[in-house]
């Protein structure tokens, strides 16, 4: 039995970790355990209690206004201590954030294999997204086995002079996590989100470093615009903790009646007003990959993304943070019914819920134990019309996908503009 031990400390690295974790306990050749670093707090113990994991370890690094320094050395530091404590065979990390990289590097220093998951995403700017695009270079650098979510970031590897060998494309493991938590029935704990249904919805989230303080000024001055000129429309802000990021868009936003402001939201009820929303405005990573998934135009406020599938597939937009840009491509999917219907198209280029498998029966492979995994092939589901979005996502390949019931589908029919 080879022991993984798996490490994350923010809310997308447990929600894209949480179904490769439970299908590790699932192999009968692995065994798991799980240390968090707490990067992020209440809404990583949230994500822990959804999928039903207790990590073994917590490290609770986050203190206010903490610097990227501080939060590398105290990482560092406790990661050491774990890992020397558990002796894993091998080091599971995920995606781009501080303790994905220090995790590698804690590994590394004991000698022990990295895999990392979700790896070869890149812009190519090291300052954007900040410091993720550096993360990300350093883990692929430590790690000896990649899992690619899509075949451009295994090229993007390749370029790096990544052994092929040592990469196997996976699909994103998000989207497996988004199958689990569309299949439960989750009511709204506020009930302002309850009388939302059926409304036309903005569904809004902001929090990148490289966004703080004008740039971020910036789109809030936008969305106080476009919620003036489109009273009818809802904007639903789920707030970040962090409180330079609240104290950028609550004193715009709060006083306005059709901006709901609430508190992060449980990942099973963020995916439920995802579903229900009729366009997205973010700066999330993970976002960019779930949304399109259910069939929902994305615009971006970033100037760059490491997530080009999107783009290219028309579901996704880079509007950056300037007001007047960000005003005018909102406004236009509020009142083009062709244009919104163009970037509407149902398409799913991330993942088909297999991603986890793949990724298990990669580390399997690493230790000499079964086949290497077959690879995630993206495909494009054809323009979303009413009554067929659940045949379409569901049919390629030998899988059956299953991301979202036919009910969610259908609210999700229901809510387009």
């Amino acid at each position: 039995m080879r022991k993984v031990l798996a490490i994350y400390g923010t809310r997308p690295e447990a929600i894209k970790m949480a179904p490769v974790v439970r299908e590790i306990e699932r192999s009968p050749h692995l065994d798991v355990r799980v240390a968090v670093t707490g990067q992020h707090r209440e809404l990583l113990d949230q994500v822990n209690s959804l999928f039903g994991i207790r990590p073994a370890h917590d490290l609770d690094i986050i203190r206010p206004r903490q610097s990227l320094e501080e939060i590398t050395v105290n990482a560092l530091a406790g990661l050491g201590e774990v890992i020397r404590a558990e002796a894993p065979d091998m080091v599971a990390t995920q995606g781009d954030t501080t303790t994905s990289m220090v995790a590698a590097l804690a590994a590394f220093y004991q000698r022990v294999p990295v895999v990392h998951v979700e790896a070869g995403l890149r812009t190519s700017n090291s300052y954007s997204p900040y410091p993720e695009e550096i993360n990300r270079r350093l883990t692929a650098q430590l790690a000896s086995l990649h899992l690619a979510p899509t075949p451009g970031a295994r090229a993007n590897l390749i370029a790096e002079n990544i052994a092929p060998e040592t990469i196997v494309t996976t699909g994103n493991t998000v989207i497996d996590a988004l199958v689990d938590v569309a299949e439960r029935d989750v009511p709204f704990t506020d009930p302002r989100l309850r009388r939302l249904q059926g409304r036309r919805i903005v569904l809004v989230t902001a929090h990148r470093r490289e966004s703080w303080g004008r740039p971020m000024e910036r789109s809030a001055r936008a969305l106080a615009r476009l919620a003036t000129m489109f009273p009818d429309v809802y904007f639903v802000l789920p707030t970040h903790p962090n409180p330079v990021v609240r104290e950028a868009l609550l004193p715009v936003l709060a006083p306005l009646p059709n901006v709901v402001i609430i508190d992060p939201l449980p990942y099973d009820q963020f995916a439920r007003i995802m579903g229900l929303s009729t366009v997205v405005l973010t700066d999330s990573g993970g976002v960019q990959e779930e949304a399109p998934s259910l069939g929902k135009p994305v615009l971006v406020l970033r100037d760059t993304t490491e997530r080009p599938e999107g783009i290219e597939a028309g579901t996704v937009r880079l509007v950056g943070t300037d007001e007047d840009r960000i005003v005018e491509e909102v406004g236009l999917l509020l009142t083009d019914k062709a244009e919104y219907q163009a970037m509407a198209t149902a398409v799913n280029p991330y993942g088909d819920g297999q991603a986890a498998r793949r990724s298990v029966r990669a580390i399997e492979h690493f230790f000499g134990i079964g086949e290497r995994p077959d690879e995630f092939q993206p495909y494009l589901r054809g323009p979303a019309t009413r009554g067929t979005s659940a045949t379409r996502f569901r049919s390629h390949g030998t899988h059956d996908l299953t991301c979202v019931r036919c009910e969610v589908l259908a609210e999700v029919d229901q809510t387009s503009a």
